[in-house]
């Protein structure tokens, strides 16, 4: 793609640029690793697809990790026996089609619709959760920024791993667990719409517009739009969901590019005691 391919924003700053930095703090190109938390096989690609092509388009390390096995897309019924490996084939594809290398697409097996219930180290039961999985997968690639999946009102299963990676991905950097790996800090975490707004109660609010929940943005040519599509494509067994979602893509068209919102945020917020302190010695004067 051309050098000039992508656009960022920062939409509480009200700021425009070229550099990913602008999404991404604290870029430093030559040490990052992105890592993309993709409940399904093709959220990523519908969700933060720009901004996959753009990290690689920085010459960044790109991966995606997949957790549940597609067991429940089939759209005929004499599919439902071999959709998980169809899925499978499907997938690796797309991403392909994408420019991600199949080393680089993970996938942990879980079933669909039914991720909420293996949230944990220790189950009822005794069996493990996904915790230490994901702990250990995430030490091992040793990412650098975290996209996660949108936790409002899209999909149990969406809903599910955004929790996953909100809370797992800081352990990641903690001295716990470390039979799992070397911990390593992650410097960057997003939430990426698949296809729903963002939650009110987590977004920023941006100007005096209520409705604006994400707080930066890439917009990509249309070039990059096509790549997607043809991605989708490759998801045969998907056609009249993908028809779908393809014609809903069009209402990212603005000033001649697509756009992609995402939500900035910091999974383990410090809380800040100069007000409390402020408000006490008021109320001690009295």
């Amino acid at each position: 793609m051309a050098g000039e391919a992508f656009v960022y924003y920062d939409l509480v700053k009200g700021l425009r640029s070229r550099n990913i930095g602008l999404v991404f703090e604290d870029w430093s190109r030559k040490n990052e690793r992105v890592l993309v938390l993709s409940p399904h096989d093709d959220d990523a690609l519908l969700g933060a697809g720009y901004l996959l092509l753009a990290a690689m388009h920085e010459g960044c390390e790109v991966r995606v990790l997949i957790f549940c096995d597609g067991r429940g897309g089939y759209s005929s019924v004499g599919e439902r026996e071999r959709i998980v490996s169809i899925r499978r084939v499907e997938s690796m594809s797309a991403y392909r089609k994408l420019g991600v290398t199949d080393e680089n697409v993970l996938r942990l097996g879980y079933p669909d619709f039914s991720l909420r219930p293996y949230i944990g180290w220790i189950l009822p039961g005794e069996p493990e959760g996904t915790t230490v999985r994901t702990i250990k997968t995430l030490r091992k690639i040793r990412p650098t920024r975290l996209l996660v999946p949108n936790d409002y009102r899209e999909h149990m299963d969406h809903e599910a791993l955004s929790y996953i990676g909100s809370y797992d991905g800081p352990q990641v950097g903690d001295p716990i667990m470390v039979d799992l790996g070397e911990p390593f800090r992650i410097k960057g975490f997003l939430k990426y719409s698949v296809w729903g707004d963002f939650s009110p109660e987590d977004a920023l609010s941006i100007g005096r517009d209520p409705a604006l929940r994400g707080n930066v943005a890439i917009k990509a040519e249309p070039e990059a739009e096509e790549k997607i599509i043809q991605a989708l494509r490759e998801f045969k067994s998907q056609e009249k969901i993908i028809d779908q979602l393809v014609r809903k893509r069009s209402e990212r068209i603005v000033n001649e590019g697509y756009i992609e919102i995402y939500l900035r945020f910091d999974p383990r917020p410090n809380i800040s005691y100069d007000g409390y302190k402020k408000r006490i010695l008021e109320i001690d004067k009295k």
